[in-house]
C-alpha cells in the first residue's frame, strides 16, 4: 500500500477521515505540486508504482454531425450565442473529479472517433421541465484524433487512458479525404 512521508496509508486515511479515494488523491496531487516526490506515492494505482494517474476520459457518439467541420460549425454556432460550447445529457457521471483532471470527451462522429475536447466544468441542472441533467462544458478547440472505428452504443461511457486513440498533428485531419473514403479506410483499417 502506498505510503505518504507521514507514513498514512490510503487505506488509514480513508478510515480516519471518512473521505472518498478521489478527494484524497486529489489532495495528494495538491501536495505532489507544492512538496515534491515525497507525496507521489499517494497518487499511485497499485503497490510499488510511483507515477500520476492518467486522467479518465468519456466517448459520446456525435449524432447529427457528418464530419469534424460539420461539428465545429456548430460548436461555434453555439459559442456565439451562448458564450460556451456545453452538451447536456441525463446522467450526471460520478467520477466527474477525474474527468475535470485532465480528461476529455471523445466524440463518435459517422462510426469513427474523429475528434476530442477538453472538458472544463461538469455542472448538474434542471431542464424546463423540472428534470435534472448535466451539463457538461468543453474547451472550444477540437483536437483531431487517429480515427477509431467504434459501434454504436447509447449515452455515454467512461473512456480508459489505454484505449483513446493517439492526438493526430496540427492540421492532419484536413488530408484531402473524403470523409467518407477516410470512413472506409478507417473501417478497413489502413488508416
Amino acid at each position: 500500500m502506498p505510503v505518504s512521508s507521514t507514513g498514512m496509508t490510503l487505506e488509514v486515511a480513508f478510515r480516519r477521515y471518512s473521505v472518498s479515494p478521489a478527494l484524497i488523491r486529489k489532495l495528494a496531487r495538491e501536495l505532489w505540486r507544492s512538496a515534491g516526490e515525497p507525496c507521489a506515492p499517494l497518487l499511485s494505482r497499485g503497490p510499488g508504482r510511483y507515477t500520476p494517474r492518467m486522467a479518465l476520459n468519456m466517448i459520446k457518439l456525435c449524432v447529427g454531425a457528418e464530419d469534424i467541420e460539420d461539428q465545429r460549425a456548430w460548436q461555434d454556432r453555439r459559442l456565439a450565442q451562448e458564450g460556451e460550447v456545453y452538451h447536456v445529457t441525463r446522467m450526471f457521471p460520478r467520477r466527474a473529479g477525474e474527468l475535470l483532471d485532465g480528461g476529455s470527451l471523445y466524440w463518435v462522429i459517422k462510426g469513427v472517433i474523429q475528434v476530442r475536447q477538453r472538458f472544463t466544468d461538469i455542472v448538474p441542472i434542471t431542464d424546463a421541465e423540472g428534470i435534472r441533467r448535466c451539463k457538461l462544458v468543453f474547451d472550444p478547440e477540437l483536437v483531431a484524433t487517429r480515427p477509431q472505428p467504434r459501434r454504436a452504443f447509447q449515452g455515454w461511457r467512461y473512456f480508459l487512458h489505454e484505449d483513446v486513440p493517439p492526438d493526430l498533428a496540427k492540421g492532419a485531419e484536413s488530408d484531402g479525404l473524403p470523409p467518407k473514403m477516410r470512413a472506409d479506410l478507417v473501417e478497413l483499417g489502413l488508416i
